[in-house]
């Protein structure tokens, strides 16, 4: 990632007391537990503590010890026996533990049966980067991609069979020098060394980014984007920042994720507005956020329930800027929350919480930020599954 650039300043929209203090009802701080932490809906076991029982506030995902992870990355989500919840973490010696749901093999273990516990994904070593998308996951291993789960909708990138489920890794087609990738609902994206960025799996809406809306069995490149720096995935629209600092777009805007003051779908990259020079991009289920280089954060796209905390329930078709919320490390968010980690070790949230998605220990919606773990308690990243309401923190 590159450091914080310069960047024009955008106009704050009735910001000044949003996000000035978090709710005072916090849950004890986690002291010296070693453990990644998990929070909200668990019926298919995605919390990963061996129960099905939904937690109101963080606990210890079994024998997953925080210093042990490199990545960590959560699925599926929603209501209904397809929500498919999951979650997937690669550790620091490379190979790969998931847990959840696993209806169509996204957990990978040679299995269809769920597992409320992690077990191991099979054969994966040496691997660098994980993603979670809705019914499916990615993995890189020397430049290489693999992926596994459902192939509905040709999100393997195999040029296979579209209908069976993949209950182990196999590998992408036609792709080498991979750096990173996403999982979104239905498709899959992949940054390769040069900058360029290749993308497959299901067309709707454009969130291929390839200039038309059909499905792809295997990779092609986007076309007219380079110097791509990292990229950012959400359910249906992706997020891509580049060398110069500034954010392009695509796939779904029906609520305006894609900032560009339209809520019309794009099927090539587009500006995010008024955004330049931007050190790092979050891409929520369906919203956007970018860090500034104040240390401020902005965000856009869907808000029905407050997940921008914007202080509105109003969806937002440009950035705005969340003036009061500082020091944000990493932003995540599923189907209609928002949670953040900070560089004093909390985690904080905002947006719905009747599932408990929030971890603060009730299911009451806050009127600002509320507390999901308070500061010192060594947290550094968070994530949620992709369309549902659990949340996780490492």
């Amino acid at each position: 990632m590159t450091p914080p650039l310069r960047r024009t300043l955008l106009t704050a929209v009735a910001l000044t007391t949003v996000l000035a203090a978090p709710c005072l009802t916090a849950p004890a701080a986690a002291g010296t537990d070693p453990w990644v932490r998990a929070w909200g809906e668990n019926a298919q076991g995605q919390l990963g503590n061996g129960g099905l029982a939904a937690q109101q506030t963080a606990t210890a995902v079994t024998g997953i010890a925080r210093d042990d992870v490199r990545e960590l990355s959560a699925g599926g989500g929603g209501a209904g026996a397809a929500a498919n919840p999951f979650a997937v973490a690669l550790l620091k010696d490379g190979t790969v533990k998931s847990w959840g749901s696993n209806a169509t093999g996204q957990l990978g273990n040679g299995t269809l049966v769920g597992q409320p516990v992690p077990v191991t994904v099979a054969g994966l070593w040496g691997v660098s980067e994980v993603s979670a998308g809705a019914n499916h996951a990615l993995a890189v291993k020397a430049g290489r991609v693999l992926a596994w789960g459902s192939n509905a909708k040709k999100q393997l990138g195999t040029g296979l069979d579209t209908t069976n489920p993949y209950r182990t890794p196999v590998p992408v087609q036609s792709l080498d020098e991979v750096r990173d990738v996403g999982a979104g609902c239905d498709f899959s994206v992949a940054l390769r060394q040069d900058g360029t960025v290749w993308t497959w799996g299901s067309g709707a809406n454009g969130r291929l980014g390839t200039g038309a809306n059909t499905d792809r069995d295997t990779p092609q490149k986007v076309p007219d984007l380079t110097d791509v720096e990292s990229v950012s995935v959400g359910c249906d629209h992706v997020l891509a920042l580049t060398a110069d600092g500034t954010v392009k777009a695509w796939g779904r805007n029906t609520e305006g994720q894609l900032g560009n003051d339209s809520t019309a779908d794009s099927n090539k990259p587009v500006d995010v507005a008024y955004l330049d020079a931007v050190a790092e991009v979050f891409a929520t289920s369906a919203s956007g956020f970018a860090v500034l280089d104040d240390g401020s954060l902005a965000g856009w796209g869907k808000n029905s329930d407050g997940q921008l905390g914007d202080g509105t329930k109003s969806h937002r078709t440009t950035p705005v800027v969340l003036d009061q919320l500082r020091g944000v490390q990493q932003v995540a968010g599923g189907a209609d929350f928002t949670i953040a980690a900070l560089d004093d070790g909390s985690v904080i949230g905002w947006g719905a919480n009747a599932a408990a998605q929030l971890g603060d220990g009730t299911t009451t919606s806050p009127a600002t930020t509320t507390v999901t773990l308070p500061p010192g308690s060594g947290i550094t990243r968070v994530t949620t599954t992709i369309t549902g309401k659990s949340g996780y923190a490492y």
